[in-house]
């Protein structure tokens, strides 16, 4: 008989380390990147695929925490998406006044 895994254990979140948000446990590999391939179309076996260091239990676990906060992700996920496009409008505009 198999030992059972805490999945729980299997996501940290660590200051300093994807600056603070969620991710796979002892990686750099945050849950916002492997939602990010799973949004695309990538089943869990391609994302484990792309990123052969990791598990499929370690990919089941980013998306089940996904799935369990989605609201507060794709809250985080849409701020950061319109910071980038201030900051993307901000460096256009600057660039115009300057040509």
């Amino acid at each position: 008989m198999s030992a059972l895994t805490d999945i729980g254990a299997l996501i940290g979140q660590t200051p300093g380390v994807c600056g603070g948000r969620p991710c796979i446990a002892g990686t750099a590999v945050s849950v916002r990147r492997i939602v990010g391939w799973y949004k695309q179309g990538l089943t869990p076996e391609e994302i484990a695929t792309e990123i052969p260091h990791l598990t499929l239990a370690q990919v089941h676990a980013a998306l089940t925490f996904y799935h369990a906060s989605r609201d507060q992700m794709e809250a985080e996920i849409a701020a950061e998406e319109a910071e980038y496009d201030r900051l993307e409008r901000t460096h256009r505009e600057s660039r115009n006044s300057t040509s």
